[in-house]
């Protein structure tokens, strides 16, 4: 019994081990999983019909750690700015904004022309420019144009707005040194984090700082000099100088091109012609033939060993002396060997 019993849990724990998914699989998507983003721009604040006035008033002020839990109301958060040549560091600053609470409801102001170029400067994109922009943030729910340099109380008041999102380097400007210190000091004020290696001021450098490029792109892209706001002599230097470089672009792929063909000669001579080539595998192949041929017309035309002589004498056609005879022909037979033309007497 015990031991069906203890069989039968084995094949169950199996069983459960075997159907049991991996700890590291993921669970499988389906296209319910995918958010699908919005198709409609950010809406333009209306005076006359602003979406504060859907807002219920708040009876207290709401923190920041209630906020953070969630609320049944959207958190009305406000983010301002310039946002000239709107780029990835704008957007990341905005999601941050959108981010700080489960249900935010996004707010952003951007000033004037007319302000932005007496306070800060010029800009390259208009006003309206910069709008269309923000409101084709996917974070942006709405969008106050000609906002405020200067956030006041009023201006929270007026629009319902829970928090005030920006980053937290000191704004010295308009005559305050930091223009939202009384925003801080309330506790409505919420931190967001630069992007790194992005920002207008870049952008614009790397403009100023390739100038001629940029010159000569647009005006081979059918710009006039008049277009570009560039003299004649200037137009003809820029000119000038791409043929240049195009000249010296060529001449250098030639260069590299001889110096690649040189190198494969060479390569190719070595791998005939060295050490190791087939050339010389041929050459030695060669050498040896030629030395086993020498060696058989040497022994082809030189004369046999001699029958008499011992390992490693020839027999020459006559005889040196008579000690060699002697020393060479066996006792008792000298008198025969020395009968004329080495013959016996019965064989005359």
């Amino acid at each position: 019994m015990n031991s069906k019993y203890n069989m039968a849990s084995i094949k169950k724990r199996k069983s459960e081990v075997n159907n049991a998914e991996p700890a590291s699989k993921k669970p499988k998507q389906s296209w319910k999983d995918f958010k699908l983003a919005a198709s409609d721009m950010a809406i333009l604040h209306d005076p006359s019909n602003p979406t504060a006035d859907f807002w219920p008033t708040r009876e207290k002020t709401i923190t920041l750690e209630e906020a953070k839990l969630g609320t049944d109301v959207p958190v009305r958060v406000y983010a301002d700015g310039i946002y000239d040549m709107f780029h990835a560091g704008h957007a990341n600053s905005l999601r941050q904004a959108k981010s700080l609470f489960p249900n935010t409801y996004l707010v952003v102001g951007s000033c004037s022309d007319q302000m932005t170029h007496k306070l800060k400067g010029f800009t390259v994109m208009t006003d309206e420019e910069r709008y269309e922009m923000i409101r084709h943030c996917r974070y942006v729910d709405e969008l106050i144009t000609d906002a405020p340099w200067t956030i006041t109380q009023e201006f929270l008041d007026k629009h319902k707005i829970d928090f005030v999102a920006h980053d937290d380097l000191p704004y010295n400007s308009a005559g305050q040194e930091d223009i939202y210190k009384f925003v801080k000091e309330a506790g409505q004020f919420e931190a967001t984090e630069r992007t790194p290696g992005i920002s207008t001021s870049d952008i614009i450098t790397r403009i100023v700082r390739d100038y001629d490029m940029y010159v000569q792109r647009n005006l081979q892209r059918g710009y006039s000099r008049q277009d570009l706001n560039v003299g004649f002599i200037k137009e003809k230097e820029i000119v000038v100088k791409e043929k240049y470089k195009k000249i010296k672009d060529r001449s250098q792929e030639l260069i590299t091109n001889w110096e690649d063909k040189s190198r494969e000669a060479i390569m190719g001579f070595i791998e005939m012609f060295g050490p190791d080539s087939m050339m010389t595998g041929l050459w030695e192949r060669g050498k040896n033939r030629l030395s086993v041929t020498s060696r058989r017309i040497r022994e082809a035309i030189s004369p046999p060993r001699s029958p008499m002589g011992g390992e490693g004498s020839s027999y020459d056609g006559h005889i040196s002396s008579d000690d060699e005879v002697e020393s060479d022909i066996p006792n008792g037979s000298i008198e025969t060997y020395n009968n004329h033309d080495g013959l016996s007497d019965t064989e005359k």
